[in-house]
């Protein structure tokens, strides 16, 4: 027995001080109420602009994550902090089982510890667990030159830009591996010289030299915004840009999930308006790491928890599907599966699915991907600076991010859930959707008009003037009575009351600044912004 006891010790040492990931939970943010009285300590103008467009109050997820826990938690015997999460009052945390453990016990405000590695269980700890899909398509340059028309018509995209929509004053975040020759090669040049690049980070390295890593992430911005004359054109080559590295070329780590959620918020904070990700998680380097097909339902995973939280601050979300269709895993990969990510599948130049295009449904059975754009020898800048051609939903997921930027850019008023769902209703298979396309192709022309019908027929009801000094005067031509509400901008009521057909409403109470007014009708509800000047 002496030597299996020998044995059972030393596998009992090596499992108390191996290295695990794992995610911190605190309790609160004991600062929240001065954050929310002044929230330009947290968020750009441009960022509170875009929530008050669509009526998005701030709240407690929008709050900083608190420096004294984080501190606490750095100073703990062994544990080294990786990142940090605001949104989901979280930090990404590297040590030992036990040290990590210990945290519960010891630091009052850490609610629960959820390790990455699957065979830990503890109590408090949240049920998820983590994995990763292959990180993405590598270029596959086959020096077919071609032209970039074929990826941008297949959308319609043609019609908007025809309409002089091509991303101008939008902002899209780039989330990748890396962007080298961004800022040498000659098909970024238009980019460069508009200063159409706002900056960037890398979090993999905390480091403010983003044009580094791997090429993958200038290949997907180039189907954006890369411009070659007779070559390539971008989905959104009029957009500004943020570029952000997320992805640990040099391994396959959970922390790769809190990095992009990182990345993710500081977009937000910026006031970024589209978030395109070539990325996916299901499988990781240490297999007690990864994920099962019944954790792809949109409320497991950190990543995909992070996507949801981006939709719901007023952001688009565009994620490639992922390349496994024809792999074991076959199924999309998060944050792919998150219910307001818009998950984009690839095909070929005939519209026909690619095989490698990865699978829905979700575990719960929800529609995924969402629709569809060419991955298959899409038009693009290679890591040697040339128009080439690569596949992957990598490449697909960019192709339809510029496009719902240029859509935005069109109808600046609509909501993202007014945007995403004229894009998927207006897809080639919306009545007939299927697992590996989704609602099919999307038809940009079409999805224009849709919205053009919605907001022609909310000019029934509204008001006038604004900017307002004194009086308002509300217009409902078809309503006998009209709700109206009017709230600031952390979404304190500071009026309501039933009006009638331009009956006005003296708002010199008000202070100077920018507010929602919400009208409702019995059979009509809009929500405008307002400026009392």
């Amino acid at each position: 027995m002496k030597p299996f006891l020998l044995l059972l010790l030393l596998l009992v040492s090596i499992h108390s001080f191996s290295q695990e990931d794992a995610w911190v939970y605190f309790a609160d943010k004991p600062n929240g109420n001065t954050y929310l009285a002044n929230p330009l300590t947290m968020l750009t103008q441009r960022s509170l602009n875009r929530r008050l467009k669509q009526n998005i109050t701030l709240d407690t997820k929008d709050i900083p994550i608190d420096l004294n826990y984080v501190n606490q938690v750095k100073n703990a015997v062994g544990i080294e902090v990786k990142a940090k999460s605001r949104w989901l009052n979280a930090v990404h945390v590297f040590g030992a089982e036990a040290n990590i453990k210990a945290l519960k016990v010891n630091l009052s405000f850490v609610t629960s510890i959820q390790f990455a590695n699957k065979n830990i269980a503890f109590k408090g700890l949240r049920s998820e667990a983590v994995k990763k899909n292959s990180k993405f398509e590598k270029v596959g340059t086959n020096f077919n030159y071609g032209s970039s028309s074929t990826q941008i018509n297949m959308l319609h995209g043609d019609y908007l830009h025809q309409q002089n929509y091509t991303g101008l004053g939008m902002v899209i975040a780039v989330i990748d591996a890396g962007f080298p020759g961004v800022n040498t090669f000659d098909g970024f040049k238009r980019l460069r010289d508009n200063n159409q690049i706002l900056g960037g980070y890398d979090f993999v390295n905390h480091s403010n030299n983003f044009y580094t890593g791997n090429s993958h992430g200038a290949s997907v911005l180039s189907t954006m915004a890369g411009f070659v004359d007779g070559s390539l054109v971008g989905t959104a080559p009029d957009a500004s840009y943020y570029l952000f590295i997320s992805e640990d070329n040099n391994q396959e780590s959970p922390l790769e999930e809190s990095l992009w959620v990182e990345a993710a918020e500081r977009a937000d904070s910026l006031g970024v308006d589209v978030l395109n990700t070539s990325l996916g998680y299901s499988t990781f380097d240490n297999p007690n790491y990864d994920y099962a097909y019944a954790d792809m339902n949109g409320a497991t995973t950190f990543i995909s928890r992070g996507a949801e939280i981006a939709f719901s601050r007023g952001m688009i979300v565009v994620n490639a599907a992922g390349n496994e269709g024809s792999s074991t895993w076959h199924y999309i990969s998060a944050p792919a599966d998150a219910p307001s990510v818009l998950s984009i599948g690839a095909v070929n130049a005939s519209q026909v699915a690619a095989n490698f295009s990865s699978f829905g449904p979700t575990f719960d059975n929800r529609i995924k991907p969402d629709v569809d754009a060419m991955g298959i020898s899409s038009i693009l800048i290679n890591n040697s600076g040339i128009v080439s051609a690569g596949n992957g939903t990598s490449f697909a997921s960019p192709i339809m991010a510029g496009m719902v930027a240029c859509l935005w850019q069109a109808h600046p008023n609509a909501t993202n859930l007014q945007i995403t769902e004229a894009i998927k209703n207006s897809g080639s298979l919306f009545a007939s959707p299927t697992a590996q396309l989704g609602y099919g192709i999307p038809n940009f022309q079409s999805a224009f008009t849709t919205l053009d019908v919605q907001e022609h027929r909310l000019k029934t009801l509204g008001f006038y003037p604004n900017p307002v000094k004194e009086n308002i005067y509300i217009i409902a031509p078809m309503a006998t009575s009209v709700k109206v509400k009017i709230m600031d901008i952390l979404g304190k009521t500071v009026y309501q009351k039933n009006r009638k057909h331009l009956e006005s409403i003296n708002l010199s109470f008000l202070a100077q600044g920018m507010y929602v007014i919400d009208l409702n009708t019995e059979n009509q509800h809009q929500t405008f912004k307002l400026i009392k000047q």
